[in-house]
């Protein structure tokens, strides 16, 4: 028997309808974290400006205090050790799923340099009571890594490290102790001490944090329910996806898929993907809509494999060399450009030729956005496309003119 066939379309209206990006509902914040599975936080703007995306009527504070008043959502380093927003039931999924393998990575890198002449005499017995150290500090109370560091004058140990390096120096080992723990759900970043587009997080104890033990599930387990929750959002994907997006082994995800209900169809890419079995039907095309999605936002990132809505040409300019992709701009289910903000202004670059119509509905999101801004000037951050970069540093005073354009072809 043949595979079902889902062409490029279908999975761009399918994308747009799952994860909340085919109209402009009001949403709840959990509701739009469980329709990405997670927003993406290492950048702080990125999950408000995501949410944003998926309910633009919804304020920076009101997913402040999803995220620091009723604790609905919770960062937590996980898949890929990237740094996630995610709903209580998803933050068990993930430290069950992927918790244990990001702990082991961040021990080992935390143990290599541990073992530098300038070290502990027993590393491991250092990571071992210096984590009793934390645990008892944090039960009940927050503190900013820094206070963490004052709090335990005996663990506050630095290693040199690149030494004769302009960016050599002395390396604090709390801190990194600290997603270590993170990792395997031992604490939590709790209240953001700054504005909601600078990170400065507080730091206590999982339990304290959300008032109760986290719940304990499987790795097993947890692989099993992320890749269901991943299908339902992201579906169809490749194997060569989930593999990617969760930063875990062939094996697993392959256990994984033989444990739930899913089909197998074929792409317009020439690969397989999967869906779930009770998913499969065609979803009601999307109609054209312009969006504007935020650097590392989790559409742009849910796929290792993106040709069905980003053209290879686009990549050197919205992606860094590690695949990390900068602020976009959306045409009917498809990357066309990216944005930027010049004087506090929002600005559309586009690669390549779009529609008169989308032309006009792209400079009216950039206006919604510009206002849903109030005039906060975002950060480039580390992981700044170089379509960001270039604007950055370009001369302004074009920008600067009323008669600026709001939306630019390339190279203008």
């Amino acid at each position: 028997m043949s595979r079902p066939f889902v062409d490029d379309a279908q999975r761009r209206s399918r994308l747009q309808r799952r994860q909340l990006l085919a109209d402009d509902t009001t949403r709840d914040v959990v509701d739009v974290a469980d329709a990405v599975v997670g927003l993406h936080a290492t950048t702080a703007s990125t999950v408000h400006l995501s949410v944003w995306a998926r309910s633009p009527q919804t304020l920076p504070g009101t997913v402040d205090t999803a995220l620091y008043d009723a604790r609905t959502v919770v960062k937590q380093l996980a898949m890929r050790r990237t740094l996630f927003v995610m709903s209580r039931p998803v933050l068990a999924d993930a430290v069950g799923a992927v918790g244990s393998r990001v702990a082991a990575s961040e021990r080992t890198s935390l143990l290599r340099d541990l073992r530098r002449d300038d070290g502990p005499a027993d590393p491991e017995q250092w990571i071992a009571d210096a984590r009793s150290a934390v645990l008892a500090l944090l039960d009940g109370t927050e503190l900013a890594a820094a206070q963490v560091r004052q709090a335990l004058p005996d663990y506050d140990l630095s290693i040199l490290r690149d030494v004769g390096k302009k960016y050599g120096g002395p390396s604090p080992m709390l801190p990194r102790l600290l997603n270590h723990m993170a990792a395997a759900g031992d604490v939590v970043r709790g209240t953001n001490r700054a504005e909601w587009f600078v990170s400065r997080p507080g730091w206590t104890s999982m339990t304290s944090w959300l008032g109760e033990p986290l719940a304990e599930v499987t790795p097993v387990d947890g692989h099993r329910d992320l890749i269901a929750r991943w299908l339902r959002a992201f579906g169809p994907g490749t194997e060569t996806d989930l593999v990617w997006w969760l930063g875990s082994t062939k094996s697993a995800v392959r256990a994984a898929l033989a444990a739930l209900d899913v089909i197998e169809v074929d792409l317009q890419s020439g690969d397989v993907g999967y869906l779930l079995a009770d998913d499969a039907g065609p979803v009601e095309q999307v109609a054209p809509r312009a969006l504007l999605l935020p650097g590392l936002d989790p559409t742009t990132m849910g796929y290792k494999q993106r040709r069905f809505y980003l053209d290879d040409a686009h990549v050197p300019h919205l992606f860094d060399s590690n695949g990390n992709g900068g602020q976009t701009a959306w045409w009917d289910g498809r990357i066309v450009g990216g944005w930027v903000q010049e004087d506090g202004r929002v600005r559309v670059q586009l690669l390549e030729e779009v529609p008169v119509e989308a032309v006009r509905a792209l400079t009216a999101r950039a206006d919604e956005l510009e206002q849903w801004l109030g005039g906060v000037r975002l950060a480039q951050g580390a992981f700044a496309s170089p379509l960001m970069r270039k604007t950055s540093t370009r001369d302004t005073s074009e920008s600067r003119s009323q008669e600026a354009p709001r939306v630019r072809q390339a190279g203008e």
